[in-house]
Formats: C-alpha cells, structure tokens, sequence
C-alpha cells in the first residue's frame, strides 16, 4: 500500500497536478496539529486537573480550545464522560460527524454501514467484537452525532496510574477509547 500511495504521488506531482509543498502542509496538520494525540492531551489534563475536567464537561470547545484546538468540525462539541456504572459510545447515525481537531480523520469502520446501524441496535455486541467486554449492570448510553454536535468520549482513567505524568497518561489514550469502543490503555 505504502509503495502504491508513493507511486501515485510521484505521478500526481510529476504531472504537475498536486505541490509538493501543499502535499508536506496536509501531512504535516495531520500528524502535528490534528489528529488522536490532540484529544490524549486534553483527556489526560483532565485526569490530573479537577478544574479543567470541570471546564471540559461544562463547556468543551472552550476548554478544547486552551490547547489551540480549534476548527471546524469541533466547534460544537459535548465530552461524554465513562463512569464505572456508565459507558458512552459515539456513532453518526446519517454519516461520519466527527471531531476533527480532537480526533484526526475518522477511521474506516466509524464511517462503515455495519458500524452505524448496529451500533444502536446492538453496542454490547458492536463493544464485544472490538473486544470491550462491559458488565451487565454497566450502562451503555449510545450518542449520535450530527453536523451541529459532534461528541468525545472521557474514558475512565485507568487504575494504577496515580504516578503517571501528564504525558505519560495521553499515551494512554486511543482514538478508539475517546469514541468509546475501547478502554483507555493499562500502563
């Protein structure tokens, strides 16, 4: 695939269809300034900081946008926090609404058919075929997204990580537990 996406851009460009230059500013706002790494920061500060997980539930876009997070696709958001009793799972029902900023591009399956009808019909099962295995007496509240409201999931932080740092704990973060179809990682 990697050989294929290099040959096609070689083409593209030698032909004189895509700049290189616009080519290295696309990568480079989607491994740097958008993407899943963005939501682990603002996950795991609200980890450490009681004040700022407060800001974030409260009001998500501001409190998303003190790390600079901002654009489009993320200016409505609402941050859905994992409890040991409840567990959020975020779908687009019409679509692929996702928030951008915090997130990165949607990954394949979120956008898939299966995904969006089955993951209202049937999240225990959707969760299971991830891997998620919740207990019963666990609820699972599902939350579609649209155009105008876009969701973050707040994964519980993981037991046995009161030393962690800061950055030690957005490495625990996945695009996936901030969707809601895994856990946060274990340290």
């Amino acid at each position: 695939m990697t050989l294929r996406v290099k040959a096609i851009e070689s083409l593209l460009v030698e032909k004189g269809y895509v700049d290189p230059a616009a080519l290295d500013a696309l990568v480079d706002t989607y491994e740097n300034k958008v993407g899943p790494r963005n939501g682990a920061q603002v996950v795991a500060r609200a980890w450490v900081d009681a004040s700022y997980k407060e800001r974030l539930l409260e009001n998500a876009p501001k409190a998303i946008a003190e790390f600079g997070y901002l654009g489009l696709q993320g200016e409505h958001m609402v941050v859905l926090e994992n409890t040991p009793k409840v567990h959020n799972l975020v779908v687009c029902t019409l679509c692929s609404c996702y928030p951008w900023p915090v997130l990165g591009l949607p990954p394949v399956w979120y956008k898939s058919s299966p995904y969006r009808s089955r993951a209202v019909i049937d999240p225990r099962g959707v969760l299971r075929e991830f891997g998620l295995e919740l207990p019963e007496d666990v609820e699972v509240r599902v939350w579609d997204s649209t155009a105008e409201l876009r969701y973050l999931v707040l994964p519980e932080r993981p037991a046995g990580t009161e030393g962690l740092s800061e950055k030690e704990l957005a490495e625990l973060v996945t695009r996936d537990s901030m969707i809601g179809v895994a856990k946060a990682g274990k340290p």
